[in-house]
C-alpha cells in the first residue's frame, strides 16, 4: 500500500473530508464531520509521514516496531507516526485507519453516529 492508496482509503470513509494546510504545519489532515481522524504531512524532511490514532494497547506495541513513531505534539492522545506507509503490512494498516475512523465517530454526537450508521 502506496501514499496514493492510503490517501484514496482515508476520503471513501462516510462523510469523510479532507483539507491541506499550508506553512508552517504543512499537513494533509483526514476527518470526519471536523473530527480528525489522520494526517499527512506534506513538507521536507518527513514528507509523507503518515499519523492515526491508536488505543493505549496499539500505542505501546506499534511504538516498539521500527518505522513507527509517536507523532510529534499528539503522542499524549495515543497518535503513532508511520514513517513509510509503504513498507507497513497492508491489512494492518487498513485495521488502524478503521479504527482510528470510528474513534474519531465516536466523539460525535449520537444522533451524528446514527446518520454515519457507526
Amino acid at each position: 500500500m502506496d501514499v496514493s492508496d492510503v490517501k484514496s482509503l482515508c476520503v471513501n470513509f462516510t462523510d469523510a473530508t479532507f483539507s491541506e494546510k499550508g506553512e508552517p504545519s504543512n499537513i494533509l489532515s483526514y476527518k470526519v464531520r471536523g473530527k480528525n481522524f489522520a494526517y499527512f504531512k506534506t513538507s521536507e524532511p518527513e514528507r509523507w509521514r503518515f499519523s492515526i490514532r491508536v488505543s493505549p494497547e496499539r500505542f505501546l506495541e506499534l511504538t516498539d516496531q521500527p518505522g513507527v513513531k509517536p507523532a510529534r505534539y499528539m503522542h499524549r492522545f495515543h497518535w503513532v507516526t508511520i514513517v513509510n506507509v509503504s513498507a507497513f503490512d497492508s491489512a494492518y494498516l487498513t485495521e488502524l485507519i478503521s479504527w482510528s475512523y470510528r474513534k474519531a465517530c465516536s466523539s460525535l454526537s449520537k444522533k451524528a453516529q446514527r446518520e454515519l450508521n457507526v
